[in-house]
């Protein structure tokens, strides 16, 4: 394989930019060694959303919107390679999931179909390093949904704690695994992981639009608002939150025509108003996740962005008075590293043909090796 290191990037459905990790994974348990970060500059992170939706001339603006991503994808790696005064040639692979703009599984025709904007070839003459790209495609190949894709990392991070424990990733979308608590005679029941529903997607939708501020710091403007019931009411009732497992979503789906479908009744509400609620629905669909698919969970480690909105962490609680619901800083991993990390893992299975998806998560046919390697 080579030398133990890795590099993993991410550019989740946030929109907000790309974390990006140098791992070393010499002692079978990943270590980070760096963590950097490029914030997507306005104009793009429009140009990406526009994707997520039918528009003119989209084969174009998504090529170049991929080259662009491959741009700023090498920027983090050059930043992470000098900060770790680690040369190219000392990095086995970089994992870059690229930005998903169409998530549409096991539709249409059976199979349906998951996109992501990248340039691979790119990123790899960039950086002179091993390219790792195109997650999904495999899992949705042999029938499953391809999403979500951490809940075997999550497993291999945080499987050893000693209570029974969900890992809840708060991105654009929030992904809920359950660790699989041992039974008496020393079995493990299947891991199990699924979308829940939105995560940052909506709140940070409203917040732009109205504040200005591509997020709600800490949630403190959804703290100046009310919940508002029957607009509460009218979110929770969407047949995606009621469906069983295995089950994934993104802006295909909780995006801001879905939204404005919703507050039609509402127009007269005020904007923080709005905003609480959009925090106590994502709150909610999370909570009733676990107490339906996991009873007995006594620790809900977060991470993702989600995990940095003092807000919803205290809704979270209040919904889940049985649990500890606490960040995955707690736990060995800062919140914004752990996704980031989950890829580079995932590029060390393909690099080493090891299989990195679960069937009791996706719901493929069987696990299969992820990933296609572009060489330096």
């Amino acid at each position: 394989m080579g030398k133990p290191l890795f590099i993993g990037l991410m550019s989740g459905t946030s929109l907000d930019g790309v974390d990006g990790v140098l791992v070393d994974f010499s002692s079978g348990a990943p270590v980070v060694l760096q963590h950097g970060y490029a914030p997507f500059d306005p104009a793009f992170a429009a140009d990406l959303l526009s994707l997520n939706r039918p528009g003119d001339n989209e084969i174009h603006r998504a090529a170049l919107a991929a080259n662009t991503l491959a741009r700023s994808y090498a920027q983090v790696v050059r930043g992470l390679l000098a900060a770790a005064d680690v040369q190219p040639q000392d990095v086995t692979a970089i994992g870059a999931h690229g930005q998903t703009v169409r998530h549409r599984p096991q539709e249409f025709d059976g199979t349906g179909y998951t996109v992501q904007i990248n340039n691979p070839a790119l990123l790899a003459e960039l950086t002179g390093i091993d390219v790792v790209a195109d997650f999904r495609s495999r899992d949705l190949a042999a029938g499953g949904q391809g999403a979500p894709l951490v809940p075997a990392f999550h497993r291999e991070v945080f499987g050893r704690l000693s209570r029974q424990a969900c890992i809840l990733n708060v991105g654009g979308i929030s992904n809920l695994t359950v660790l699989p608590a041992a039974t008496g005679d020393g079995a493990t029941a299947p891991l199990l992981g699924f979308d829940c529903g939105p995560g940052n997607a909506l709140m940070d939708f409203w917040c732009q639009r109205h504040t200005g501020q591509g997020f709600d710091r800490d949630g403190a403007w959804a703290d100046t608002g009310t919940v508002h019931a029957p607009l509460l009411d009218r979110l929770m009732a969407e047949p995606f939150l009621a469906k069983a497992p295995p089950k994934s979503t993104g802006r295909d789906l909780f995006n801001p025509d879905w939204l404005s479908v919703h507050l039609a009744a509402h127009a007269d509400l005020a904007a923080a108003d709005v905003q609480a609620t959009l925090c106590a629905f994502t709150a909610r669909t999370i909570a009733e996740a676990v107490l339906r698919h996991a009873p007995q969970t006594e620790l809900l480690v977060v991470c993702g962005g989600g995990a940095l909105n003092l807000s919803l962490m205290r809704r979270l609680q209040s919904a889940l008075p049985a649990a500890r619901v606490r960040s995955s800083a707690d736990h060995g991993l800062p919140p914004l590293q752990v996704e980031a990390t989950a890829f580079a893992w995932l590029a060390c299975k393909a690099v080493l043909r090891e299989t990195g998806s679960l069937t009791s998560v996706t719901g493929a046919q069987g696990a299969r090796v992820l990933g296609a390697i572009y060489p330096r």
